[in-house]
């Protein structure tokens, strides 16, 4: 069994008051610990992959705020307290300062994780 917290997991990407701690946790899973500052809009970061969305699955819960999602089916907005399933293409934007925790695919996230960060270098 594997066990990490938010300050175990190390930083993998950071800017303009957003936070992604990123950690293998077993098998093909990984946890991340997303802080997105109110107005985060991820739209840019994706732009590139299929569909301009990001294409991995993620499970996880909202720690707190409030959160649009934006896919190709239209929006939805999930607030602190929800347990949430986001499958492939979606697009978040931060509707307030806003945190939580999901788990997703290893490799499909580390390929998401690398477009973003050619993106913003």
């Amino acid at each position: 069994m594997t066990a990490t917290t938010r300050a175990e997991a190390p930083v993998v990407l950071e800017g303009g008051g957003l936070e992604v701690r990123m950690r293998e946790i077993g098998g093909d899973l990984t946890v991340g610990f997303f802080r997105l500052p109110e107005g985060a809009d991820l739209t840019e970061a994706v732009k590139g992959l299929p569909g301009d969305m990001c294409p991995c699955p993620h499970w996880g819960y909202l720690l707190k705020g409030r959160l649009l999602m934006r896919t190709a089916d239209g929006e939805e907005v999930y607030e602190e307290g929800q347990a949430f399933y986001w499958g492939p293409g979606h697009i978040p934007v931060a509707l307030t300062d806003t945190e939580y925790v999901d788990f997703s695919p290893t490799a499909e996230f580390q390929r998401v994780l690398e477009h973003v960060r050619g993106r913003a270098g």
